[in-house]
């Protein structure tokens, strides 16, 4: 691997290969079904492989009374998942490369999910480069955060299921490596469009993208701000690029759904009558309960909560996941403070401050979704996980910096074992 020492490539090929070992074994045994959405997105792919066409969002896709029969009887095979049709509004890139794994495979489910899993692999061997690129004298906080990406039961959960949140995370993560490569003045020839290409595909993946972006308009002006003729020509090697390559996407929207609704998400919002909002939440049950009620779900959910949020772990669980949170949080502050007081110039900071954008973008745009809908699902948070992670890593390094590697190592294989014990102990039971 260029520009990795053999013991690291050594340790990140293992974290990969337990990863695949995990992740097959989630997408082998979770039964049919029971992953948020996973209905949704199969009649997507079906849809396109038997139309040839688009789909078009319409009224009924979303057949809430329907949804929950089906849900509360574990989807037996007497009821059809065809009329669950809810996200067919979503960009199409992930449907497409989704299409001839169905039609070569007979529509069968597997397949499907093993694509989610090669592409969490990926995930996780990008998350490493842009951890080793941010802090390259210190390969084991690249490892940590590669082993947190690949480890935390819920997002193993998702990426064995069939969905589009995979590759969504995986391109939003090369597009913010590139940008962290051009921050660090790296001279890769059209380093600006493959980022922006990158972004481009991510923004017919998934909205997330959006992050991405607003993240790259930041730091770019940032990085320019003396020079603001050159930041408008990067910024336009950046964007452009992405506007073009979605733009095909975005007219057919227009044309489809309408001047304002380019993404299709007021389209959506009509079509998912009966699911709770929150203003119906706060009125029913008061501000307090539902401050309460999300950051419990949410912090439950981020760590595992599987099926459709319906299968929590042990609470002795949550509780030794929340202590080591806190400490590496604690560890994190301690490290943030400390390379504060060095008095650093603002353009060598640059590179953390657009991980730090990276992971209050998305926690900002999951606050959005929940002012609509009540939402309180920790895998909405996944879009930064690699930032998250690394922050784990810088974080419980911190704390362990005298006890040596395998003290450091020891809650990543904590992770791992706590995988295979989510899907044998409350996955396969349970559903």
């Amino acid at each position: 691997m260029p520009g990795v020492s053999n013991r690291s490539a050594i340790f990140i090929t293992f974290i990969i290969l337990l990863y695949l070992a995990i992740g097959t074994l989630f997408a082998v045994h979770t039964p049919a079904w029971q992953s948020p959405d996973e209905p949704a997105h199969y009649n997507y792919v079906r849809y396109l492989a038997e139309q040839g066409r688009l789909p078009v969002l319409q009224d009924g896709d979303f057949p809430l009374e329907y949804l929950e029969e089906i849900k509360r009887q574990q989807f037996p095979p007497e009821l059809d998942i065809d009329p669950i049709r809810y996200e067919f509004h979503q960009p199409p890139l992930y449907y497409l490369l989704a299409t001839p794994l169905f039609k070569l495979f007979g529509g069968a489910l597997l397949p499907l999910r093993l694509l989610s899993v090669v592409l969490g692999a990926a995930l996780i061997y990008v998350a490493f480069r842009v951890a080793l690129t941010l802090c390259p004298a210190r390969p084991a906080l690249a490892l940590g955060t590669a082993a947190f990406v690949a480890f935390v039961p819920m997002h193993v959960a998702i990426t064995a299921a069939m969905n589009n949140d995979t590759l969504s995370e995986l391109l939003l993560a090369l597009a913010l490596w590139g940008l962290l490569l051009y921050l660090r003045g790296e001279n890769i020839k059209r380093l600006p469009v493959i980022t922006g290409l990158l972004l481009g595909l991510a923004l017919l993946t998934k909205m997330h993208a959006l992050i991405g972006m607003l993240t790259a308009v930041i730091v770019v002006t940032l990085h320019r701000r003396r020079e603001p003729r050159r930041a408008a020509r990067e910024l336009a090697w950046l964007l452009v690029p992405a506007l073009l390559l979605a733009l095909p996407w975005l007219t057919r929207n227009v044309i489809v759904y309408g001047w304002l609704d380019v993404m299709g998400l007021a389209r959506h919002d009509e079509v998912v009558l009966g699911q709770p909002t929150t203003a119906e939440w706060i009125a029913d049950y008061g501000w307090g309960y539902v401050l309460r009620e999300g950051l419990r779900t949410t912090y439950h959910s981020f760590w595992g909560k599987f099926g459709w949020m319906a299968v929590p772990m042990d609470r002795r669980i949550y509780l030794a996941l929340g202590l080591f949170s806190a400490v590496a949080l604690l560890g994190f502050i301690a490290a943030s403070i400390s390379a504060l007081k060095k008095k650093q110039k603002l353009r060598a900071l640059e590179p953390s401050l657009a991980l730090v954008l990276w992971a209050l973008l998305t926690f900002i745009s999951y606050l959005w979704y929940n002012t609509k809908f009540v939402q309180h699902q920790g895998r909405y948070l996944f879009p930064a996980l690699v930032p998250l992670g690394l922050a784990v890593a810088v974080g419980w390094r911190m704390v362990t910096r005298r006890a040596g590697v395998l003290l450091f190592a020891l809650p990543y294989a904590g992770l791992a074992l706590l995988d295979v014990l989510s899907l044998f102990v409350f996955v396969v039971p349970y559903l």
